[in-house]
């Protein structure tokens, strides 16, 4: 999965390269806003994560805390439910929605799960037809209608026919534009409705697809979603062929919604659980050495009578050292202050005031 991702990320890293070509311990301020910025994350975030930052040199831990922090809210809980589970797919045309239902149907079929289709865009030209040959490729039964006829009659229709069969997967496709952004609300509602109808809590999650090419643009279109029907999750696509990566980081951070998957290309299996230890270890990667190369000594030989002193490393770190690192890896952790050699003050996400740490008896501990 590491390496998937990695290869998705490639143009993103390629930006960031671009402007520290070189891997260092240690950025400045001025750098990493460079940096950010090449790689999409939004300017105002840049900001937030660097004014929030004490620290004149930044290394990759402290960094590792920032980026973590705008992802706070990417954990999802799956909510109860009785069979069929179903799932709505919105977004605009051309984001991916046909591709992505293709992998998540396939992810299914993987884990030994029964899966039905339902064509509810049948505003789009061509929409019913991709997704029936999807259909057909993967041997997975699909419910459609005409073009123009009502979608919510398909995802009524779809989710009875599951429920008749014992199939444990419903996916229904959306129209992702129509005359009128209203009209586009109207109909949305309208489907989640019918569907609860059909089944009682359906849908059970409405996921909207994103296109990683489109960078922070995507947020406006995902906020208007939002507003629309209430979105539970997000998958973002096509993330291999942007060097918009970081815009990840801002798409989290403003939605407040989990990112579920990410799509790493064109296949069916080219899809892949959103973690986001993984994704920000696969940036930092290019950018961070854990320490300076420590420059080799020539030893002379001594005489037979001469006692040799075994070469140890200068200032090794101290126990209350080691135990800071240890304690700074909350992944919440958004500020850093040193107020003495035994006194660290710190700022956890969404905590606005600030809290004092204090190393006493061989550890860290908050100070009340």
């Amino acid at each position: 999965m590491t390496d998937w991702l990695k290869e998705s990320l490639n143009k993103t890293v390629e930006a960031m390269k671009t402007v520290a070509p070189k891997k260092k311990v240690f950025f400045t301020k001025d750098e990493l806003e460079v940096i950010l910025l090449e790689a999409d994350v939004e300017y105002a975030l840049v900001e937030i994560i660097l004014t929030q930052t004490y620290q004149e040199k930044i290394d990759r831990e402290i960094l590792r805390s920032k980026l973590l922090a705008t992802l706070a809210w990417t954990k999802y809980k799956e909510p109860e439910f009785t069979a069929p589970f179903v799932e709505l797919i919105v977004g605009i045309n051309g984001a991916g929605k046909t591709t992505t239902i293709s992998k998540l149907a396939q992810m299914y079929k993987k884990q030994g799960k029964k899966v039905i289709l339902g064509a509810g865009d049948t505003f789009r030209a061509a929409a019913i037809e991709q997704l029936t040959l999807w259909a057909k490729r993967l041997d997975i039964p699909i419910v459609s209608s005409k073009q123009g006829h009502d979608s919510s009659a398909v995802a009524y229709d779809t989710i009875d026919s599951a429920k008749a069969k014992g199939i444990d997967h419903v996916i229904i496709d959306t129209a992702g534009r129509l005359h009128t952004q209203t009209n586009l609300s109207n109909e949305l509602k309208k489907i989640k409705q019918i569907c609860n109808k059909a089944h009682n809590g359906a849908p059970h999650r409405t996921i909207l697809v994103i296109d990683g090419t489109q960078g922070n643009s995507a947020i406006v279109q995902a906020k208007a979603f939002n507003e629309m029907i209430g979105i539970d999750g997000i998958i973002i696509t096509k993330l291999d062929g942007t060097p918009k990566g970081g815009s990840v980081f801002s798409i989290a951070y403003a939605l407040e919604i989990p990112i579920l998957y990410i799509g790493t290309g064109e296949q069916p299996d080219n899809l892949i659980p959103f973690n986001k230890y993984e994704f920000v270890d696969s940036l930092l990667d290019a950018l961070f050495i854990e320490e300076e190369p420590i420059p080799l000594k020539v030893e002379v030989a001594k005489p037979a009578d001469e006692k040799v002193v075994p070469n140890v490393q200068e200032n090794p770190p101290s126990e209350r050292e080691i135990a800071l690192k240890k304690f700074l890896k909350d992944e919440r952790l958004l500020i850093v202050k040193k107020l003495s050699d035994t006194r660290i003050m710190v700022n956890y996400a969404n905590t606005p005031v600030d809290t004092q740490i204090e190393y006493a008896n061989d550890k860290w501990s908050y100070v009340n």
